[in-house]
């Protein structure tokens, strides 16, 4: 019994001890948990983590939201074009431009060049040589014997081609085969002869008068000089080139409307006159070069270059010409703007030389 009393105040001290450890630890924080062993950071990580993942979700929704937009603007009706052609195509237009503006800034053309004189002669003198490879056969297109059938023929090919003059001629000269037998010729039986070529009436004139002229003033034969074949009636320089050229071997620069409209193109000359045509190519060329010359020019003229579309396209000097585009330029297309030889058609000639590689012309009448 008297043993009791003792073991109350132990009891008391171990009170006094875990009172004073709860009141000397650090309080919990706001909404921790009590439970022993749980760290107070804890809660703090799980609500960063949940803020993370709600950014998350949001920018997913950003995307899917502008599908769903996209979408409905594919599935909505396109707008109704105006009711007006000619107003839907004005606005067509003009937005093109607009876009044209934006993107390509407008550049002033910078001008070409001047190409010098030196310059000019050197790239006509090539252009000779090309030609020269491309018309190794390049001949006077006037069917003729002699002098004197050269000589009828060129002045009856003014105003048409050498294709119709070939064609007539044969039976003119088999009627009339010397200047004397033409110039003593029934008028009206000379003009049914050439009236294919046009001009009958005048040129029957021009050419009897001039065989009267080599029957009495040269014994009934061709001068070979220039200054006595200009005085023949119906003979200009032109025809006087050609005649000295082919028939006599003399050369002789033959400016024709073929020649004339290819220098001028080619910028060899400005010059419109023939005479001053004639006088400027002179001055580029030498002189041993003046009748091939002209064949070979007055050959292209014909064949490739064209007065009112030529074959830009297949023109073996294409890189030379500063007209170049002018004419066609689809290899193709140009292809089929070619004529006589070069296109696979006959020639101009009945009688065309041995190295012609082309087809002899068909005679009068023969479709």
């Amino acid at each position: 019994m008297g043993e009791q009393p003792a073991s109350k105040p132990k009891k008391a001290a171990k009170e006094s001890k875990s009172a004073n450890r709860a009141a000397s630890a650090p309080a919990p924080a706001p909404g921790a948990s009590a439970t022993p062993g749980t760290s107070a950071k804890a809660p703090a990580k799980k609500a960063v983590k949940k803020t993370v993942a709600k950014k998350a979700a949001a920018k997913k929704a950003v995307p899917a939201k502008a599908t769903a937009k996209e979408t409905a603007a594919k599935k909505a009706p396109a707008k109704k074009a105006p009711a007006n052609p000619a107003k839907a195509a004005k606005a067509a237009q003009t937005a093109k431009v607009a876009k044209a503006a934006k993107t390509t800034p407008a550049r002033p053309a910078k001008p070409a060049k001047p190409e010098s004189h030196l310059s000019m002669v050197r790239r006509a003198r090539r252009i000779n040589r090309e030609l020269a490879d491309v018309y190794p056969y390049a001949h006077p297109e006037l069917d003729f014997r002699n002098p004197f059938e050269l000589l009828v023929a060129t002045v009856l090919s003014a105003q048409t081609t050498d294709l119709r003059v070939n064609q007539t001629t044969p039976a003119l000269f088999a009627a009339y085969p010397t200047p004397e037998d033409l110039a003593v010729a029934d008028p009206e039986a000379v003009e049914q002869l050439i009236r294919p070529t046009g001009f009958f009436r005048a040129k029957t004139k021009s050419i009897m008068g001039l065989a009267a002229a080599l029957r009495d003033d040269f014994g009934g034969n061709v001068p070979g000089r220039l200054d006595d074949l200009v005085k023949l009636p119906g003979v200009g320089r032109k025809t006087a080139n050609v005649v000295l050229g082919n028939a006599f071997g003399v050369p002789g620069i033959t400016v024709d409307t073929h020649f004339g409209r290819l220098v001028r193109r080619w910028k060899w000359t400005d010059e419109e006159d023939p005479v001053k045509v004639e006088a400027v190519v002179a001055e580029i060329f030498p002189k041993s070069e003046w009748t091939m010359l002209s064949h070979r020019v007055v050959f292209h003229g014909r064949r490739i270059c064209h007065a009112r579309k030529p074959a830009c396209g297949a023109c073996p000097i294409a890189p030379l010409c500063p007209a170049y585009g002018e004419g066609e330029t689809d290899p193709e297309k140009a292809k089929k703007l070619l004529k006589y030889e070069k296109g696979g058609f006959p020639g101009q000639r009945l009688s065309p030389p041995p190295d012609y590689p082309g087809l002899p012309a068909p005679p009068l009448g023969a479709g």
